[in-house]
């Protein structure tokens, strides 16, 4: 019966600390543009830019 009380415990220190990342990454802005990354590899990149390996 004490590995439940143990188990328990270990769960809430596991779920606060996906919470506590959770908000750092909503307010250091890590969900603010969710569109661009889906269409990214539809731009074109600069020529300039990119490298042809021989």
């Amino acid at each position: 019966m004490n590995i439940i009380y143990f188990l328990i415990g270990c769960s809430l220190l596991l779920a606060s600390c996906f919470l506590a990342a959770f908000f750092w990454a909503q307010r250091s802005g890590q969900n603010e543009d969710l569109h661009t990354p889906a269409i990214r590899i539809l731009l074109d990149d600069d020529p300039e830019k990119v490298e042809i390996k021989k």
